[in-house]
């Protein structure tokens, strides 16, 4: 029994440090934190992402990945909760 109420605190606690961190700002954040906390996304496209930014100046939109040599509407769609420009970010859902 405490085993068990040991795991659900720990899962529980875990699910909310998951929420509490938020989207990841793919204008600040390295490649290494990228590929961490956005599913979908491994370091290769994550490193993408960094020298993209790194050429051109910051995403204005969460749409501009679709601009990185392997990111589409699909993979957008599937990581728009996880990232952002910026703390104020609006971009279309």
């Amino acid at each position: 029994m405490i085993k068990h109420l040991v795991l659900a605190v720990t899962l529980l606690f875990a699910t909310f440090t998951l929420y509490a961190a938020g989207p990841v700002n793919v204008n600040t954040a390295d490649a290494a934190t990228i590929a961490k906390n956005v599913t979908g996304i491994g370091m290769v496209k994550a490193e993408a992402i960094v020298k993209y930014r790194e050429k051109n100046g910051p995403y204005k939109t969460v749409d501009d990945l679709s601009k990185v040599s392997g990111i589409g509407e699909a993979t957008i769609k599937k990581i728009r909760p996880q990232v952002t420009v910026s703390s104020l970010d609006k971009t279309k859902k």
